[in-house]
């Protein structure tokens, strides 16, 4: 695999790996997780899997995970 960069096409990333913990009765429109060997997260767009993947360092989406948790993103419901 080269170099993985912010916005690459996800499936550059491989087609294994990727799983979808925010799944829902959402007429299958999820997010898609996979955690990289470096020990980033992509997500992808499961309706666009060859779309863009955004990265994201361990820190970032600890960061994110935990503000979610603590209510800090309710405003996007």
């Amino acid at each position: 695999m080269g170099r993985i960069y912010n916005g690459m096409p996800a499936k550059d990333l491989g087609r294994e790996g990727w799983s979808k913990p925010w799944s829902g009765g959402n007429g299958g429109s999820c997010v898609e997780a996979k955690k990289l060997n470096d020990g980033r997260v992509a997500l992808r767009q499961s309706t666009d899997p060859d779309g863009p993947a955004l990265i994201y360092t361990n820190l970032e989406i600890t960061t994110f995970i935990q503000g979610a948790k603590a209510g800090q993103a309710d405003f996007l419901l």
